[in-house]
């Protein structure tokens, strides 16, 4: 479930169950491996309860017009959205991440994230009953925000946006420039009081992540995740300590940027760069490096009957305790991501995938990741 920014506390809106489904692996060996895809198979979050599927869909591009969507909003965009919304649980993806910072206001002629994620899951629950998706969103540590009652208000600001009477997971989107203690109280209080399932942090440092665990330990709550930009081109995680952290302590990695936003496609090359902002981290310089990688991945991916964008993902899910979610913006992408489930890349190609990529400079990465 999601959640929005807000300085003031709104009240919730009446509830309507939401919709889940799952996605995980039936079955695991060191090779190769062709596994069944059943909308009752989860993979649970961390130490906490809540199981969600094994891929997930980010919402970040919903309502955007400040990096994505080419600065504008229309209905078309928004249909595609929709779109993306029902062939994402068609596919067997049924997790969404969305965040109170998504989207834009109506007053710069977009909707809110959360607003649009609360408004599908309505929509497709009138016509499918029962068919349950998990929501997370995510709390923006804003610098006037202070003390755990903080959080509490923004997480009510976000029912209220998407009209739920609680949240899957709510987890903190980056680490404050102070207050953090308070913001972990928060989201302790926020499981107590049962307007969430689970909590978990993102862009959290493998000490500040630590110090989240303890603190949450000690009232007897699991820390369920850490949401952190990984992929096969942008592998920190791996190299900061974060990962050996989660895999250590039970803290289920989710991958943002899986796909590092397009570039390990093979959408775009060095005389077809991306669009915008975008363009500025991946530019042409960077897409010849990158090329090499892509080819080996097209070729693995021949192997299996899989494209590239399917083959990242499965390096992802591969590598355990890891659940991407990449960002869908329209029908087409939901079900090309579904095709990462079902199956399993053998560990010598995740290996020699993980080998290729070593050889290529990272891409930028969030800024806060080094507070």
């Amino acid at each position: 479930m999601a959640m929005n920014v807000s300085s003031a506390c709104f009240s919730v809106l009446s509830y309507k169950k939401p919709n889940r489904i799952r996605a995980v692996a039936s079955e695991e060996s060191t090779g190769a491996v062709t596994l069944k895809t059943d909308k009752e198979d989860k993979v649970k979050l961390g130490g906490s309860e809540l199981k969600v599927t094994r891929l997930g869909i980010g919402a970040w591009s919903w309502g955007d017009t400040s990096y994505w969507n080419n600065f504008q909003w229309d209905d078309k965009k928004l249909k595609a959205a929709k779109a993306a919304f029902c062939a994402s649980v068609d596919g067997g993806a049924t997790f969404f991440d969305t965040a109170e910072v998504y989207g834009s206001p109506l007053a710069l002629g977009a909707e809110t994230s959360e607003t649009l994620l609360g408004r599908f899951i309505k929509e497709r629950e009138r016509n499918n009953p029962g068919e349950e998706v998990a929501v997370a969103t995510k709390f923006a540590a804003l610098p006037w925000r202070l003390g755990r009652q903080s959080v509490l208000c923004a997480l009510k600001d976000s029912l209220n946006r998407l009209g739920l009477s609680s949240v899957d997971l709510y987890q903190l989107h980056w680490p404050g420039i102070w207050g953090n203690e308070g913001y972990i109280d928060g989201l302790g209080d926020a499981l107590e009081q049962g307007l969430v399932k689970a909590v978990g942090v993102s862009n959290y440092n493998e000490g500040r992540l630590r110090d989240a665990y303890e603190r949450l330990k000690k009232r007897g709550i699991p820390l369920a995740s850490n949401q952190v930009n990984y992929s096969l081109i942008y592998r920190a995680p791996e190299q900061n300590g974060v990962k050996a952290a989660c895999d250590e302590l039970g803290i289920t990695l989710i991958a943002y940027c899986p796909i590092a936003q397009g570039a390990l496609t093979g959408k775009y090359t060095p005389k077809n760069p991306p669009s915008g902002l975008r363009g500025r981290i991946y530019t042409p310089e960077f897409l010849t490096k990158l090329q090499p990688l892509l080819n080996r991945i097209k070729e693995i991916g021949g192997n299996y009957g899989k494209n590239q964008t399917q083959v990242v993902l499965n390096w992802l899910i591969a590598q355990e305790n890891v659940v991407p979610i990449p960002g869908a913006k329209n029908a087409e992408q939901a079900e090309e991501f579904a095709g990462a489930l079902g199956w399993r890349l053998s560990n010598e190609e995740v290996e020699e995938l993980r080998s290729l990529a070593s050889e290529i400079s990272p891409a930028i990465g969030f800024p806060v990741e080094n507070l």
